[in-house]
Order: C-alpha cells, then sequence, then structure tokens
C-alpha cells in the first residue's frame, strides 16, 4: 500500500520504491488537519517508574500530498501550549509556568517539515523543524499511512500515525527534582505521538 491509498500488487512481481500507481493523482492536493479527529500526545516517564500521558486539546494543522511523488509532500502544525491536557489540572498547570512552557511567553508550539521519504509499504517519514520556547531543531517523524476514505458528510480524509522521540533539554525544557531513591522526577526522553486525519480541502 502507498501513502495515498490502497491496491492490489501482483504477488509475482515485487513493486519497486520508484513505482507510481496512476490512481493516487485523485489524492494529491492540499488538506487541513481535523482536530475533531486527531490527536497530539506525548508520553514522560514519571517518578522513573509510570508513564503519565498527555496531549494537547488544541491545534491547526494543514498537509500537502503529491502522489506523483511523496518526497515533495509537506506539513505544517501549530499547536496551542495552553491547551495541554495530562488529566491532571495540578500538573497541568505546572506544565503551563516558568518552570515548563512558558505558555504565557511563548503560546505556540510549531512543526515545519523540511523532506518526506517514502520508505517502502505504508511506512513513511517526514523531517522538520520543531519550536519550543523560542528553540528550533530537527524533528524526525516515522509515519505510517492509514488509508483514504469518503466520510458520510462527503468529506475525503486522508489518515496517518505518526511517532518520534526527543529530548526536552534540548528545547530549553530542564526542570526537575530529585529522587530520594535515586533518579528524577520526570524522564529527559520524551515520546511523541500522532493520530492524523485530515480533509482534502475543496
Amino acid at each position: 500500500m502507498g501513502i495515498f491509498g490502497r491496491k492490489n500488487t501482483d504477488e509475482t512481481t515485487a513493486p519497486t520504491a520508484a513505482a507510481v500507481n496512476p490512481d493516487l493523482a485523485a489524492l494529491t492536493g492540499d488538506y487541513t488537519i481535523d482536530p475533531a479527529h486527531s490527536t497530539i500526545g506525548f508520553v514522560a516517564r514519571h517518578a522513573m517508574v509510570t508513564n503519565v500521558k498527555g496531549k494537547f486539546n488544541e491545534f491547526t494543522g494543514s498537509l500537502h500530498l503529491d502522489g506523483a511523488d511523496p518526497a515533495r509532500s509537506t506539513a505544517t502544525i501549530d499547536v496551542t501550549m495552553q491547551s495541554v491536557d495530562t488529566g491532571s489540572a495540578d500538573r497541568d498547570n505546572h506544565l503551563r509556568t516558568a518552570d515548563f512552557f512558558k505558555t504565557d511567553e511563548f503560546p505556540t508550539m510549531t512543526f515545519r517539515s523540511t523532506g518526506a521519504e517514502a520508505l517502502g509499504g505504508d511506512d513513511y517519514r517526514i523531517t522538520g523543524d520543531l519550536s519550543i520556547l523560542g528553540v528550533t531543531k530537527p524533528l524526525t517523524i516515522d509515519l505510517e499511512f492509514n488509508g483514504s476514505a469518503k466520510d458520510p458528510f462527503g468529506n475525503e480524509r486522508v489518515g496517518f500515525e505518526g511517532k518520534a522521540e526527543i529530548l526536552r533539554s534540548e528545547w530549553g525544557l530542564t526542570w526537575n527534582a530529585a529522587l530520594e531513591t535515586g533518579g528524577v522526577l520526570v524522564s529527559d526522553k520524551i515520546k511523541l505521538n500522532f493520530d492524523i486525519s485530515a480533509i482534502k480541502n475543496a
């Protein structure tokens, strides 16, 4: 399956990375991410023993998909940091302070793609610039294409799942607290996850 649709292949003929399905042209175009059916989340290790999961409830984004040349596809995402949600009001309020996201000073986290790569099958990789707290660093996201469909309202949709890992300290997110038993309260490594549903622009 390719990034823009599913097809049957001849089992006696191995597909090549350069092969392009002519039927994919219909899905080439510009898309708007649907936040009501998408999730931008993260996972952090807490107290060295468990994972805390969170997400951002407010974000916007767009995709440009190129069926003839997936490497020319692009993505942009803007996340409202005030919308952080870990299921704990006290923890969320702490994340908004100067210890972490400084949301009054830096209200938005952004991602701007700089390249895309087809890895074969459903798998793709997108690279770009992630900006947090005014610091911009490269980020690589591994993506799996989930398919395309027309919803009951006539919208042409595509879906992706993505994952990435960062060291939060590289973006200036360095707050922590030492544990009596050794280690720290919050891990430096953060796992990012993306479940994206995007609607083709009219």
